[in-house]
This record gives C-alpha cells, sequence and structure tokens, in this order.
C-alpha cells in the first residue's frame, strides 16, 4: 500500500510539472499582450522649442498608438495610427507632428498652450491596451526679458552721459563768461582810475 501510494504521488508531481510547462508554453504562443515604458514621464520646455515625447512599446499583434493633450483649455486629439498602416493626424497639430515606429511623438515649435498631459495609449488588435502620460511644462523665453532690461540700462546710460557732457560744456561756458565779465571790470576799473590820475 506504501509503495502504491509512493508511485501516486511520484505521478502527481509528474503530472502537475507536464501540465504547468504546458500552461506555460500556451500561454507564450497565444497572442496578445502589449508593454509600454516612458523613459521620461517629465518634461520642461521653453516657446518655440521642439520636444521629444518619448515612448517604447512592444507586442505580440499589430498596435494602434493614439496621443491626447489634457490642459486647462480642453481634451484635444493629437494623432492615431497604427503601425504600418495610416496616421491620422489633428488638423490642429498638421504641420507640428511627427510619428516614430516606436510610439514617440516629436512636437514642433511648442507654446504657452502646449503645457499639459500627454496621454498615450497603445491598443492591441486583440483587446490589450497600455497607457502612459507625460507632463509638459513650457515657461517664456527669459533671456527676452533680459534683453530689454539691458538695452533700457544701455538708453539710459547713454542719456546720463549725454546729459552730463551737457551739463560740463553749460559749466565750462558760464566759466569762460564770468572771465571775459572779470576782464572787461578789471579793463574798465583800470581806465578809470588812469582817467581820475590824469584829472589831478
Amino acid at each position: 500500500l506504501m509503495r502504491a501510494l509512493r508511485g501516486c504521488r511520484g505521478r502527481g508531481v509528474v503530472v502537475g510539472t507536464v501540465t504547468l510547462c504546458l500552461a506555460a508554453g500556451w500561454a507564450l504562443q497565444t497572442p496578445g499582450g502589449v508593454s509600454l515604458v516612458v523613459p521620461q514621464p517629465n518634461i520642461n520646455a521653453t516657446v518655440a522649442q521642439n520636444i521629444l515625447l518619448s515612448v517604447e512599446y512592444s507586442c505580440r499583434g499589430v498596435a494602434t498608438i493614439e496621443w491626447k493633450h489634457v490642459s486647462s483649455w480642453g481634451t484635444t486629439s493629437i494623432v492615431e495610427w497604427r503601425s504600418g498602416n495610416y496616421v491620422n493626424i489633428s488638423t490642429v497639430y498638421k504641420d507640428r507632428v511627427t510619428t516614430f515606429e516606436n510610439g514617440s511623438i516629436q512636437l514642433r515649435n511648442v507654446g504657452m498652450r502646449d503645457a499639459g498631459y500627454y496621454f498615450v495609449t497603445v491598443m492591441e488588435e486583440h483587446g490589450t491596451n497600455a497607457y502612459g502620460t507625460i507632463i509638459v511644462n513650457v515657461y517664456e523665453i527669459i533671456y527676452e526679458d533680459l534683453h530689454f532690461v539691458a538695452v533700457l540700462f544701455a538708453f539710459l546710460a547713454a542719456v546720463s552721459a549725454i546729459l552730463i557732457c551737457f551739463m560740463w560744456l553749460c559749466n565750462k561756458s558760464l566759466h569762460l563768461f564770468q572771465k571775459k565779465t572779470t576782464h572787461k571790470l578789471t579793463e574798465s576799473t583800470t581806465e578809470e582810475i588812469e582817467l581820475e590820475t590824469i584829472e589831478c
């Protein structure tokens, strides 16, 4: 009886192992399953810059990739395409978007309205989906403000230099005028003294 039980246990382990291997093989052969990686989930950009919304997907079947933009101005569909087939770009983004085989997109000439959340969905033909999100922050170009301040400072410096030169010229003219007046007074005083001496 003990030998029979041991034999049953041994057969049970073998049958269990074989069943597990068959199930694993069946799962690997079954089409379906999609994965998505977002290497840079946060992007900082300045106005008029080009940005790459980078992702990498893999799936066993044919995938459809869709990108959407969500911000305080609302939700906008950017682009949808099927690998190896059609590409449908929204009219708003028609001249600004480039698509890549790995699911990434490039957005050219970004503006303040391009800030927000970018959602990517990879839909595999057998019904499995993968989702990713990238946050984009867009900032005004600071050096333009600094350029304005520098120009204003240069203008004020030039005006100050002109005023200083003008004041120096006025001071010099006044000094020359005073010198001439003093010289004339001295001459007239000398003449008066000479006249008084002659009269005496």
